[in-house]
Order: C-alpha cells, then sequence, then structure tokens
C-alpha cells in the first residue's frame, strides 16, 4: 500500500482475474446440473418411467433446499471464508454430480444426487459478493458481481442447449456421465487455484472490515433501504421464475407453438447474459448504484408488457430479450448495492438473503400463476397484469433507495 497526500493507493493483483474465473465455471457447471432434465422431461419420463412431476421435482428439489441451506450457507461462507465456504458447495457439486453418472439409471438415486448438488448450490451462488469483495477493489466489485452472475446464466443456456443434443448421441447414461467427470474437474481446478485473499486487500481497512454475522443480519433486518432492496429483489426475480416457468403456458393460448414458447425463452436468458455483462461496467464506471436498478426495473416492465400482450411474434420475441436484459443485469448491481449499504454486514448474508427472497416468492408465484389461469382457455394474462402492477410497485419503491454511503466515500477519494 502506498500513499500520497489523501489519496490512498491499493494494490490489486492479475490473479484475480484467476479467482474470478475459477468460481465462474465452479457456478456455471453447479446450475448446469441444476436445468439437466427441463429440457428433456419427456426423455426423461420414458426413460425413468415416472411422471412429469417426478422429473419436474429434480429440478424443483434445488428452489426447495435453497430455502433451508441459504442462510446456513452464508453463515460459513462469513464464517470460514471462499475457500472452505466455496469449496463445500464445490465439493458437493463434484461428488454428487458424479453419483448421479454412476447411477444415472436408477431415479430414486438420481433424485438423491440431485438433492445433494442442490444442497451445493448456495454455498456458491451466495458467494458472488464476498469474493468481489475480497479480490477486487470497490471500483470494480460490480462488474465482478455482474460476471459471477452472468456464469450462473451461461450455466442454464449451455445445459438448455446442450442437454438435448447430448441425450441424442450418448443418451441418458453417457450425458449423466459427463457432466460428471466435468463436475469433478471443477473441484480439482478449485482446490488448485483458489486462494483465500490477496496478500494485501485491494481497499482500505475501513471498507474491508465486516461485522459478525448474526450482528450483520439484525443491522440490515433494520435497515431501511435493504428492507426496500429485498422488497424489490422479491418481486423482480419472482416474475423472473415465474414467467420462465410457465413461458409455454403463457403464450400458448395465442397461438404461438412449443418452439417459438421456447426460442422466446432462450432469448430472455440471452438478454439477461448480455445485460448483467453491460450494465454493471456502466455501474462501476460512473460509481452508481440506484439510477441502475431503476432503468432496470423500468426496462423490465416494458418487457412485461410486451409478454403480456403480444400477438405478433417478432414482438413477443423483442420483448422477451428486453425483459431478461433490464431484469437479470439487476442482479449484479443489486447484490453489489446490497452489499455496501449493509455495510458493515457480511457480503455472504446480504447475497443470501437477496437470493432467498427471489427463491420464496418463485414458489409463491408459480402456484399462484396456476392457479390464476382461466380453466376455459388456459390464459394466463390476469396473473401477469398482476405481475406488471407488481412491477410497478417495484419501481416506486426503488425510489426510495439512497446511494450507498461507502460507494460515496470511495467516489471522493
Amino acid at each position: 500500500m502506498e500513499s500520497n497526500g489523501n489519496v490512498n493507493h491499493y494494490k490489486v493483483y492479475n490473479y484475480r482475474w484467476v479467482i474470478l474465473a475459477v468460481f465462474m465455471f465452479a457456478a456455471a457447471i453447479n446450475q448446469l446440473l441444476w436445468i439437466t432434465f427441463a429440457p428433456i422431461t419427456s426423455v426423461a419420463v420414458d426413460f425413468y418411467q415416472v411422471s412429469d412431476f417426478q422429473i419436474g421435482l429434480l429440478s424443483m428439489c434445488f428452489m426447495i433446499v435453497y430455502i433451508v441451506i441459504s442462510i446456513p450457507a452464508s453463515w460459513v461462507i462469513d464464517t470460514y471464508g471462499i475457500r472452505m465456504g466455496v469449496g463445500i458447495g464445490v465439493a458437493l457439486t463434484g461428488l454428487f454430480g458424479m453419483m448421479r453418472g454412476l447411477a444415472s439409471q436408477n431415479y430414486t438415486l438420481v433424485l438423491i444426487a440431485q438433492i445433494g448438488i442442490a444442497f451445493g448450490q448456495p454455498f456458491i451462488l451466495n458467494a458472488v459478493t464476498k469474493l468481489a469483495a475480497r479480490w477486487f477493489p470497490l471500483h470494480e466489485r460490480a462488474t465482478a458481481s455482474g460476471l459471477g452472475t452472468l456464469s450462473m446464466y451461461l450455466g442454464i443456456v449451455v445445459g438448455m442447449i446442450l442437454t438435448p443434443f447430448m441425450v441424442i448421441h450418448s443418451g441418458m447414461k453417457g450425458t449423466l456421465m459427463l457432466y460428471g467427470i466435468i463436475s469433478l474437474l471443477s473441484v480439482l481446478l478449485f482446490f488448485f487455484l483458489i486462494k483465500e485473499r490477496p496478500k494485501t486487500p485491494p481497499c482500505s481497512a475501513e471498507q474491508e472490515e465486516r461485522s459478525l454475522v448474526m450482528e450483520g443480519l439484525k443491522s440490515m433486518l433494520h435497515n431501511r433501504n435493504f428492507i426496500w432492496l429485498l422488497i424489490i429483489f422479491f418481486i423482480g426475480f419472482g416474475v423472473f421464475n415465474s414467467v420462465t416457468t410457465w413461458i409455454e403456458n403463457i403464450v400458448k393460448p395465442r397461438g404461438f407453438t412449443v418452439t417459438q414458447a421456447g426460442i422466446a425463452g432462450g432469448l430472455m436468458i440471452a438478454g439477461g447474459i448480455l445485460g448483467a455483462f453491460i450494465l454493471p461496467i456502466f455501474s462501476d464506471r460512473y460509481k452508481k448504484r440506484t439510477p441502475f436498478i431503476k432503468l432496470a426495473l423500468a426496462g423490465t416492465i416494458l418487457g412485461l408488457f410486451g409478454i403480456t400482450f403480444a400477438s405478433n411474434y417478432w414482438l413477443l420475441l423483442s420483448s422477451s430479450f428486453t425483459m431478461g436484459f433490464f431484469l437479470l443485469s439487476a442482479g449484479p448491481i443489486g447484490f453489489q448495492y446490497g452489499a455496501e449499504i449493509a455495510f458493515p454486514a457480511p457480503e455472504g448474508m446480504s447475497n443470501g438473503l437477496l437470493i432467498l427472497m427471489g427463491q420464496i416468492s418463485g414458489v409463491i408465484f408459480i402456484i399462484g400463476m396456476d392457479a390464476l389461469k382461466s380453466p376455459a382457455t388456459g390464459s394466463m394474462v390476469l396473473s401477469l397484469i398482476l405481475l406488471l402492477a407488481l412491477m410497478c410497485l417495484s419501481l416506486i419503491f426503488s425510489l426510495r433507495l439512497k446511494e450507498s454511503d461507502l460507494l460515496s466515500a470511495d467516489k471522493k477519494s
């Protein structure tokens, strides 16, 4: 560390990009294993001779397990650090990913393996802001969080596209075995390359020091800005989870085919990947979080409006891309903003609570949309209008967000 007048210069290490790349690979593999059975439901039903619901359970178990394990996982990450915290998640992903490959012909063992992988998920997902804070200076952290989040979306997209192709050419056993080998590779890469922290911190001690986990949790729940952010995440990611889950049912009553629905859902994720890459960079460049959160929510409303009422295929596609671009880009910016406004609460806890909100609302919104579906036509327009109203509320709530003191202080230095 060097000082010059009132300006402090803190050394950052190029190895931070290696750390981030290893984390991104592990996160992508975990999400690929989660989404494996979603695009091959009918094939899996025939292969295992079980119901659609039982195949759906192979994916749904991740959401259920996350709700239970999220806070304990955040506690482990914040108490014991990245190498142990994320290492638990990576090890569970590798161990049970390989088990799934070896037991690929037995549904019960595959379900047990999926639950094991699901236990590893929060140990990885909840660590993105912790890793950014440990290795990156404040003005790069939204970018680092954005890339970490982007890798999760990439894992989903690769799983959706690659799995049907793999099953056709290698069969169910060959596909799951290959994924198991790749998951073991992520374990080896992680423990060989990961380091807990750089030799010197990338920021001042005031920006790095964090409170104890339980003290941090109490302070977050008494932080008005953080409460508003929790509500925004509850609505925003609940909307995303429910719309992506029911995309076929949403557009089918308007005459769109299954293939067209699949392309619309894929474009939503593709837009999210692009948005998660672009907007956090601008957030870091201008050292602002709240204007980009508001922009993302406004753009999401525009895209959701198009999905709700589009009868033209190209309007449906452009609306899906727009919604994904803005809504998923709000994630990494929101994670970093949450870590800043919750300071000195631990990053893993703030990150975990925000994701937890989206998992809980996802379950509620998915069930609610199915319950409100028109019994005569199957239309989901009513529930989509309600989601639009909730998104408008979240935009109003975002107007109350104040920029973090931590970022303001860094901007002046």
